[in-house]
């Protein structure tokens, strides 16, 4: 694996099991930044709803229904997504509690098993699978 970049080279001595394990821990965190994405547009797709309230109050008001105006505004305006919490603060409660742990211990399993280097197991793979002389095929940029 002699054409692999050196940002991407396994060590010496370090075995395909850690290989593996750190780069299925690194999937695993992947996988876990596309469902953050998801609890950020969660955040604000809320949000943008209960702004849109201010303008089903006026209309209501201005369609000569104060009943439903009030309802609405006591009701559904700022009203928690889940009990006690605005989405802001699911994110938060995500961000604190799973998310900043995982990213730390899958940098420091990098750290102490790989040198840090990161994307090793895909390097390799994609040293076994090219085709070795195609310009299509190249080591590294």
């Amino acid at each position: 694996m002699a054409d692999l970049d050196p940002a991407h080279a396994r060590p010496a001595g370090v075995s395909d099991a850690a290989v593996a394990a750190t780069g299925k821990l690194s999937e695993m965190l992947e996988r876990i930044e596309r469902a953050r994405g998801a609890l950020y547009e969660f955040h604000q797709l809320m949000g943008g709803a209960d702004a849109m309230l201010d303008d089903v109050v006026a209309l209501l008001k201005e369609a000569g229904q104060p009943a439903w105006a009030e309802r609405v505004e006591r009701e559904l305006l700022g009203r928690n997504a889940i009990e006690g919490r605005w989405s802001f603060q699911i994110v938060e409660e995500f961000d604190d509690g799973y998310y900043g742990p995982l990213k730390e211990a899958e940098r420091e399993l990098r750290e102490d098993l790989v040198g840090g280097r990161r994307h090793v197991f895909e390097a390799e793979m994609k040293e076994a699978r090219r085709t070795h002389g195609d310009p299509a095929h190249t080591a590294t940029p």
